[in-house]
């Protein structure tokens, strides 16, 4: 029964996903058909140079429309994630799996022209995520984004990991991670549910902070699992005398 209700849900998804598609592309197709007509009589080598043009200017406009409608779907149906565990065919896990599927209709075709741009954090603002000002996001793997805080000034270098959900035991759970401000994610780091990293922390490159972790103001991390630099010192045990 299980095997026939997925079934069913991801034909579901798929009609979603073709229906985002097709209304995302069409200021496109548009801009390309009025190309061609305005182009009719002219010569050869000029037509396909603006056709060139529009097609490439219609790919551009299907992203942000994609974006867009991806925002406002979400906005407009409040699909807010909350923290919990939800058994795996329920309506929790349903709707986090529709709102993940918003995300990767972007991920998959548009979001690498927007990494690094404005546009990166505005995407996971309409998504759901609290981002502050002068947040750099380089990465396409940052998930869950209504459980998502970060703040200002932070970067988030490129491949980092960050989600918000996790499957154990037939559960989805699902946890905030809190980034503060002016915090340094290293290229492709992994930050796992319920992880809180403090103002001005460093998460060193390919570190991974295991779930829940808890990182204070100013720490540095390192390691797979990540675990505090510990600062250079003297000797435990050492005597000191003047």
């Amino acid at each position: 029964m299980k095997t026939i209700a997925q079934f069913l849900f991801v034909l579901v998804m798929y009609a979603i996903g073709v229906a985002f598609f097709g209304a995302a592309l069409a200021p496109g197709i548009f801009l390309v058909i009025k190309t061609a007509r305005l182009t009719a009589s002219s010569p050869l080598g000029w037509r396909c140079l603006a056709l060139g043009f529009s097609v490439s200017a219609g790919y551009f406009l299907f992203g942000f429309t994609l974006i867009f409608l991806a925002g406002s779907v979400r906005t407009l149906l409040r699909l807010k994630l909350k923290e919990g565990n939800y058994p795996l065919f329920s309506f929790g896990a349903m709707k986090w799996a529709f709102v993940s599927a918003l995300y990767l209709l972007i991920n998959f075709t548009f979001i690498d022209f927007i990494l690094l741009t404005p546009f990166a954090s505005l995407l996971l603002q309409m998504l759901g995520a609290k981002i502050g000002k002068n947040v750099q996001v380089n990465s396409k793997f940052v998930f869950d984004a209504s459980l998502l805080e970060i703040g200002d000034d932070t970067v988030i270098g490129g491949g980092a990991i960050i989600i918000g959900h996790a499957v154990e035991h037939g559960f989805l759970k699902l946890k905030k991670v809190v980034i503060g401000k002016r915090v340094t994610v290293g290229s492709h780091a992994t930050i796992m549910p319920g992880c809180e990293i403090g103002d001005r922390a460093l998460i060193g490159a390919s570190a991974v902070l295991l779930k829940n972790t808890k990182i204070g103001p100013r720490e540095v991390w390192y390691g797979i699992p990540a675990e505090p630099l510990k600062p250079r010192g003297r000797p435990e045990g050492e005597v000191v005398t003047s």
